[in-house]
């Protein structure tokens, strides 16, 4: 198994527990904690994608990136709890 492997297994384990913390729907809390996993993800994702010469996965996740740090900044930095969803 080379580093780009690794990366993408890293990479997707923790997109998978990131979406799993988000389903469970276990409070703001914990899915500010799963954006902060899914920015790493995708940078994860971006590097082993550069590595490898993948340049449209690079691309999504660096978008992806940037929603998930706003999701970070919702759920986390924010003052003002954001409204419970339904």
């Amino acid at each position: 198994m080379d580093l780009v492997d690794i990366l993408r297994w890293t990479a997707s384990i923790s997109g998978m527990i990131a979406a799993a913390m988000i389903a469970a729907h276990l409070g703001a809390k914990v899915t500010g904690w799963a954006f902060v996993l899914f920015c790493g993800s995708s940078v994860v994702w971006v590097a082993s994608s550069l590595l490898d010469g993948n340049n449209p996965l690079a691309i999504q996740n660096v978008v992806l990136l940037g929603i998930n740090l706003f999701g970070v900044y919702r759920y986390l930095w924010r003052k003002q709890k954001p409204e419970p969803t339904s």
